[in-house]
């Protein structure tokens, strides 16, 4: 289940709308729940006037194995929850995700690409995990990342089945489309989920910021696209989820079985880590 929702600075607000979308995830008897990222606390405000300060404070920055993260590990249970947040650690501030249930936290990522607007923000990760689930073994990337197909097929390398990406991802801030579905950075968001399943033979499960932040606006866009590259559930660009019943195991050995992109790969022919330009 991938959620398209609006995030805001009000902490608890954010809990209570997470709170939400894992009694929601329960009712509809999903086994996955995957929430934007900045879902808590929510994303970085950009002011309409460039050199106004903004009107609302930065978004809070949380410990990994702080009282939020626990609560909401509590909430999931057997569900196995994704959510983006603003993390405090060593050398940050990051925007990061967490897996969790109600055993705790089954994996972590922090965001390896940031874009320009938000490198006087954040520090970059390091790289790119797998890790086991009750569901399976999966990977998370967060926004940026996916437009980088070496950090997905990391992921699948690592023995990821499934991957969430947790987004707050704004429609073009430079020439917007005067029809949201027309926008630029509309069409590169859901061109982007439907290759990265498609290339590494994944289910993705992707999830948006929605509506208006300051002068960004986010168009929604959650999805779940099978490892033909199928969308086999969105939400547009309204807030909602996106739900689909898949045996995550099931297709991509099935889609492997009849043609192996990973397998077939030819790593030698590749100049990896090759310097364009230089």
């Amino acid at each position: 289940m991938a959620v398209a929702a609006r995030f805001g600075r009000d902490l608890t607000q954010c809990m209570a709308q997470v709170q939400r979308s894992i009694a929601d995830a329960r009712e509809r008897r999903a086994s996955l729940l995957v929430l934007p990222e900045s879902a808590l606390g929510g994303y970085l405000y950009e002011s309409h006037v460039a050199g106004v300060p903004a009107p609302c404070p930065p978004p809070p920055a949380l410990h990994r194995d702080g009282a939020e993260i626990a609560r909401i590990a509590q909430l999931a249970g057997e569900l196995v929850v994704c959510v983006g947040y603003t993390e405090d650690a060593p050398g940050g501030p990051y925007s990061s995700a967490v897996c969790v249930n109600g055993d705790g936290i089954l994996g972590h990522h922090r965001k390896v690409h940031l874009p320009a607007a938000e490198r006087a923000s954040f520090r970059a990760g390091s790289g790119f995990s797998a890790f086991d689930t009750p569901i399976g073994r999966i990977g998370m990337l967060v926004c940026y990342d996916k437009t980088f197909p070496e950090a997905a097929r990391q992921l699948a390398l690592d023995g990821a089945g499934l991957i969430a990406s947790l987004s707050a991802w704004p429609v073009c801030r430079v020439d917007p489309a005067t029809l949201v579905r027309r926008d630029l950075q509309v069409r590169h968001f859901n061109l982007l989920d439907q290759t990265r399943a498609l290339e590494n033979q994944v289910v993705w499960v992707s999830s948006n910021q929605v509506g208006r932040f300051g002068r960004l606006r986010f168009p929604g866009q959650a999805k779940v696209v099978d490892p033909r590259g199928r969308v086999l559930a969105k939400t547009g660009l309204r807030a909602g989820a996106a739900i689909a019943r898949v045996d995550a195991p099931g297709v991509v050995a099935a889609a492997r079985g009849r043609l192996s992109y990973l397998d077939d790969r030819q790593p030698r022919a590749y100049a990896v880590g090759a310097q364009v330009g230089h």
